[in-house]
């Protein structure tokens, strides 16, 4: 049974241990690459990036750089120290009045609107106090929780490790989303058949930009109706509905792994296409629903010989998730842009432990995200960032956490010969697939892994501290499934009509394939709900070997029939 995290844990970044602010190194230089990418290699090794802090040293970079705008603000992550003498709890309510007295005492603008605790969503961690601060209120900050506290408390304790309510403030990281055959590429499809592995009585959340609760494509099994109470689709970005998908990102990512739509006989006069779709085919004794389309309006993108993208029609009679009758939870934590903060990720999180009584009655039994930013290992210990951590305890109290590894792979490096070249990259694992517990997924193609092997875009291992990852590869290059908000308006454009599905690319799109096929491992075989760890060596173990090597494809490309035939 697992542990309550209310009770002590680990802290994010306990590599590092906490320190007076004095001890702040300087803005520490980076490496320069061509704009919109990441150098190859910083501009070398300095111990300055090993000093410890209180304020991590990405946001310390921050506030170096701006020092003359007094009035913007920061979205941070104020760490709560779990070694406080009065506790988390007491600890938590002396951040939120340090936080009160620092905008009063330092703020060129005192309001709520301006900077301040977001009440909202830090109601759903006990871990941290998520706010919007001035960088001298974050400075104050820290010199108010570093300051004897008045009179009377009857402590006399000087230890630093507990009186300090704060372990440590980290910058709230902007995340983004990281953007026909592959059911079959991964045996989902004879798993289907053989073993009836549909995913049936398997909750999943999808934490992403939402789920576009009218796609038909969910209409079929309710994928996303009946949740067992209490548990509700949240939208963590305050700022609309969890089953409206403005960005269209969640939606493709949701399809991916559950739902399934089918079709009448198509229309006559519909020519079929070469592209291959994402759901195996269907079995003739199958009927469509009543109100089911005569065909499914699918679209595949390709260049003709001018370079032009054009948008060629697929018929097709079905499109399935990998485990279409798994249940879907939305928990939106990218706004209508693609943009979203990493706090949003650790309170939805928490919130999924909370559900889960903290293992004790589980109700989620795993978690997609598709989301993720990129790392750099001079920041703190690789795997310890609050996301990470979060991830990882998660993990322990008996939940399955499937992360994009991130689409860094490929970038610029410096060549002394001819400069800037493009070339593939290692240690560009994305954050949280650098957590140790997270099942991390990197790309191949969609139905020919074997010849092209994992996509040139996929981000590559090992991880900054030289752990193995990505851990499996799934298919991530031009999957077909749902259209939503831009995407689908996009698509609209592009062919003068409606469209329900459309095509994209990118570790997002690998990931939820595992997502779904340990989902359908999981309804047939029930008794490793609650054992993700063990889950995680069964799918690494049954993996097919695509002869990669071990920092591209982890490994190797998932395999479901194999896994569920191991044991």
């Amino acid at each position: 049974m697992a542990k309550n995290p209310a009770s002590g844990g680990r802290q994010a970044g306990d590599r590092h241990s906490a320190s007076t602010s004095s001890d702040l190194p300087e803005s520490l230089p980076r490496g320069v690459g061509p704009k919109g990418t990441r150098s190859k290699k910083s501009t070398g090794f300095t111990p300055l990036s090993l000093d410890r802090t209180i304020i991590a040293v990405p946001l310390l970079d921050q506030l170096g750089k701006e020092l003359r705008l007094k009035s913007k603000t920061y979205n941070v992550v104020v760490d709560i120290n779990l070694r406080y003498r009065g506790g988390r709890n007491e600890a938590r309510e002396r951040v939120i009045a340090l936080i009160g007295q620092a905008i009063a005492s330092k703020g060129t603008k005192k309001d709520r609107a301006h900077q301040g605790v977001n009440a909202a969503k830090s109601q759903y961690s006990e871990q941290y106090v998520f706010a919007k601060l001035e960088g001298e209120v974050i400075r104050e900050l820290v010199r108010l929780d570093h300051s004897p506290e008045p009179s009377g408390t009857g402590s006399t304790e000087t230890d630093t490790a507990v009186a300090r309510a704060i372990h440590r403030i980290w910058p709230d990281f902007d995340v983004a989303a990281l953007t026909f055959k592959s059911v079959k590429t991964v045996k989902a499809d004879a798993a289907r058949i053989s073993y009836s592995a549909l995913g049936e009585d398997i909750v999943w959340a999808v934490l992403d930009s939402g789920i576009q609760g009218d796609h038909s494509h969910f209409r079929l099994h309710q994928n996303l109706e009946h949740l067992p109470s209490p548990l509700e689709h949240i939208d963590f970005t305050q700022t609309g509905d969890p089953l409206v998908d403005e960005f269209g990102h969640g939606t493709h990512v949701a399809g991916i792994l559950a739902g399934e739509l089918i079709a009448t006989l198509p229309t006559v006069g519909v020519t079929e296409a070469a592209a291959p779709v994402l759901a195996a085919p269907l079995e003739a004794a199958v009927p469509a629903p009543a109100a089911a389309p005569r065909y499914i309006r699918a679209y595949a993108r390709q260049r003709d010989e001018h370079g032009e993208v054009k948008h060629e029609p697929l018929q097709v009679r079905a499109i399935s998730g990998v485990a279409p009758k798994c249940k879907l939870v939305s928990m939106k934590v990218l706004d209508g842009a693609g943009d979203g903060l990493a706090s949003s990720l650790i309170v939805a999180l928490e919130h999924i432990q909370k559900i889960n009584g903290y293992g004790r009655r589980l109700i989620v039994h795993g978690v997609n995200m598709s989301v993720g930013y990129s790392f750099e290992p001079e920041w703190f210990a690789c795997g310890q960032s609050p996301l990470c951590v979060e991830v990882d305890r998660l993990v322990r109290s008996g939940v399955v956490v499937v992360v994009a590894a991130g689409n860094t792979g490929y970038g610029w490096t410096q060549s002394e010969a001819k400069g800037a070249v493009a070339a593939g990259q290692d240690l560009t694992i994305n954050d949280p697939g650098n957590a140790e517990l997270a099942i991390t997924v990197g790309s191949t193609h969609r139905d020919m892994p074997h010849v092209y092997g994992v996509s040139y875009f996929s981000s590559k291992g090992p991880t900054g501290d030289g752990r193995s990852k990505p851990d499996l590869v799934a298919p991530g290059e031009k999957i077909i499934s749902c259209a939503a908000g831009q995407k689908r308006l996009a698509g609209r454009a592009a062919v003068g009509g409606d469209i329900d599905y459309t095509e994209d690319s990118g570790t997002s799109m690998a990931a939820p394939h595992v997502s779904g096929a340990i989902a359908a491992f999981l309804s047939i075989r029930s008794e490793f709900i609650g054992r993700p760890e063990r889950v995680k060596e069964i799918f690494l173990a049954s993996a097919t070997d695509l002869k990669r090597e071990r920092t591209f494809q982890g490994h190797g490309l998932v395999d479901l029939m194999r896994a569920i035939q191991s044991v």
